[in-house]
Order: structure tokens, then C-alpha cells, then sequence
């Protein structure tokens, strides 16, 4: 496998072409691409490389990490979503720790129309008079695909009507991916109010996340791990209260009580499910204080001014090179637990 990973780094090295103030390299996969540059000979010094990790990395496994974090050494600087996510035996860069964020224009963030949602909902049969829930990202054992659907049958009967979409991401090439689509298929039991729609069979794009996400009553994001979760943003943006594990960077976002509720397990999950749908006004009240949240602290307004922060410190500081001791965090969000 390693050798696969050190073949395509190779390639991407060979076939990189250009010359660029600033390279930013995202996550492990082709981070090996500046290594094979300088072994190649080619010029790297008039360019500032930042590696950039989305991934929670806390307990990555040994070995992988011990294989990768040699061709990390040579670059100026790290970025990673949160201060615990950093390797401690991580040395060369400079290690910053920066959110990521959500573009408000773009097509799953823009508003959209009631008939446009009507249109959508339609589409899979959902009806858009009756109590929504909805779920969107990957589907793997991190996102607990189970525990939501097994939330969602402790309140079915309390709430009449109640309805769960799940808008799955999944990629053609996943075995595992759709081995847990056909364990969610089975946890659901063929309950004709619980919608698991995967983007490769069911056409769901950025629209159709838009359409959902708007008109849900509550949305749910109980990953057990997570990197930083920006469906869980996108969702904030849009008024909408969340329900999210208390795992990587969702308490960043989820503040309890405030812009939704953090949980830990199917049953809480149920619990504050079963709160927000049976207080539609408290819904509403945390659904704008977490779009308000999301504005102050989560764009790409707030995105770019980091990068630029982070580019003008290695232009000052280009002769040195810092041990992860050194932590520069450039966005503390506003508000947060």
C-alpha cells in the first residue's frame, strides 16, 4: 500500500508543473508531493509549502504515521482543524490550527424557494407538510448511521408523522460504504418514512442538500468521530438547529443550548430530537443564533483572512522553522462552549 502511495506522490511530482508563491497540499494523500520534487531536483525554495490536514488524526495508527510524518518535515507549515488533532512528535512545520468553513454563494448555501423545495421533496416522496429529519454525509461507522435510525424509532411514535431523510455520500468504488448502506437499509425495515438516499443512485447533489436542509425541522450529525463536520455548518447557516456527537470539531459549532445539542448516544439523541420537534420555537430561536454563529465564525470571508495570515507570517519568518510547541491559533470562535 505504501508503495502504491510513494508511486502516485512520484507521479504528481513529475507532472507538477508551474511556479507558485504558495502550494497548499491537502491531507495524506498526496503529501509526498514536495519529498519527490526536492528528489527530483526541481527547485521548491521560492515557494512556501503549507500541508493541510482536514482529518481527525489523534489516533491514527502507528505505523501509518510513522510512514508519513518523514515527508512532512519538509514543509513551512501545517494546518490542522484542531489543536488536539496535532502529532506531538511532529517536527519542521509551523503548525497553525485553523476551522474550515463554509462559501455562503455557492449552490447548497444559496437560499432557495419554497416550490424549489416542494420540488425536491417531491421527487423522493417526502412530504413537506409533516416533521422532517434529516441527516447528511458519508456513510460509514464514524457518522452512526445505526444510532440515528435507531433514535429515530424512539420518538416515531411520539411524534405522528415524523419523517428521516438520509442524504448519504457515497462513491461507486466504497465496498465499505455500501456495506453499511445495506446494514442502514436493514436497521430502517423497510419503514416507508425513513428515506436513505445515496448521491450515486438517487441524483442528490448540492441542490437537493439545500432543498432538504431547509426544510428540516431538525438536523442530525451524530458522528462518534469526526474531523470537522460541514454539513453541520451548512446546516446552521440555513436556520437550522443540529443535534451532534460530541466528537472532533462539532462542539466548535453545536453549542449546547445555544445553537442545538450535543450528545453521546442514540438515546440523547432521541431525547433532544424529540425536544426540538415538539417546540417548534425553540427550534427557530437556536436555529438563528447558530446561523448568527456560523457568520461570525465560520465563511470563507473569515477562511481567507486566515490563509493570508498564515502566508504573511512565513514570508516574516522565512528562515525559521518551528516544533508543534509553537501553536498559533487564528480563529477562536465567538461564543463557543
Amino acid at each position: 500500500m505504501w508503495e502504491i502511495w510513494r508511486k502516485y506522490n512520484r507521479l504528481n511530482a513529475e507532472l507538477f508543473e508551474g511556479q507558485y508563491d504558495y502550494v497548499v497540499v491537502h491531507d495524506p494523500q498526496p503529501a509526498g508531493l514536495l519529498h519527490y520534487l526536492q528528489e527530483l531536483g526541481i527547485n521548491t525554495k521560492n515557494t512556501r509549502w503549507v500541508w493541510r490536514c482536514h482529518i481527525d488524526s489523534t489516533d491514527a495508527q502507528p505505523e501509518a504515521w510513522n510512514n508519513l510524518r518523514p515527508y512532512l518535515k519538509p514543509y513551512e507549515a501545517a494546518v490542522f482543524t484542531l489543536k488536539q488533532f496535532v502529532k506531538r512528535d511532529l517536527t519542521g512545520p509551523r503548525i497553525w490550527v485553523i476551522p474550515p468553513a463554509i462559501d455562503p454563494l455557492s449552490e447548497k448555501n444559496v437560499p432557495i424557494s419554497n416550490e424549489d423545495i416542494r420540488q425536491v421533496l417531491a421527487r423522493f416522496n417526502v412530504d413537506p407538510e409533516r416533521p422532517l429529519v434529516v441527516k447528511a454525509s458519508r456513510m460509514d461507522a464514524w457518522k452512526d448511521p445505526i444510532g440515528v435510525i435507531q433514535a429515530y424509532f424512539q420518538i416515531k411514535h411520539l411524534v405522528p408523522g415524523v419523517q428521516l431523510a438520509f442524504l448519504v455520500a457515497i462513491a461507486n468504488d466504497d465496498p465499505e460504504g455500501w456495506s453499511y448502506y445495506e446494514q442502514a437499509l436493514e436497521a430502517a425495515g423497510g419503514d416507508p418514512d425513513v428515506h436513505i438516499l445515496p448521491n450515486v443512485l438517487n441524483g442528490i447533489g448540492d441542490l437537493e442538500v439545500n432543498a432538504f436542509q431547509t426544510a428540516a425541522q431538525v438536523v442530525v450529525q451524530k458522528s462518534i468521530r469526526e474531523g470537522f463536520g460541514l454539513a453541520v455548518t451548512e446546516a446552521l447557516w440555513k436556520g437550522r438547529p443540529v443535534v451532534g456527537g460530541k466528537a472532533g470539531g462539532i462542539p466548535l459549532q453545536v453549542i449546547h443550548g445555544k445553537t442545538g445539542y450535543l450528545v453521546n448516544s442514540p438515546e440523547e439523541c432521541a431525547k433532544w430530537m424529540l425536544h426540538l420537534l415538539q417546540n417548534p420555537e425553540r427550534a427557530e430561536q437556536l436555529g438563528k443564533q447558530g446561523r448568527e454563529h456560523v457568520r461570525r465564525n465560520f465563511l470563507i470571508t473569515r477562511y481567507m483572512k486566515d490563509y493570508l495570515r498564515v502566508f504573511r507570517s512565513l514570508d516574516r519568518s522565512r528562515s525559521k522553522l518551528y516544533a508543534p510547541s509553537y501553536l498559533q491559533t487564528v480563529a477562536e470562535p465567538a461564543g463557543g462552549s
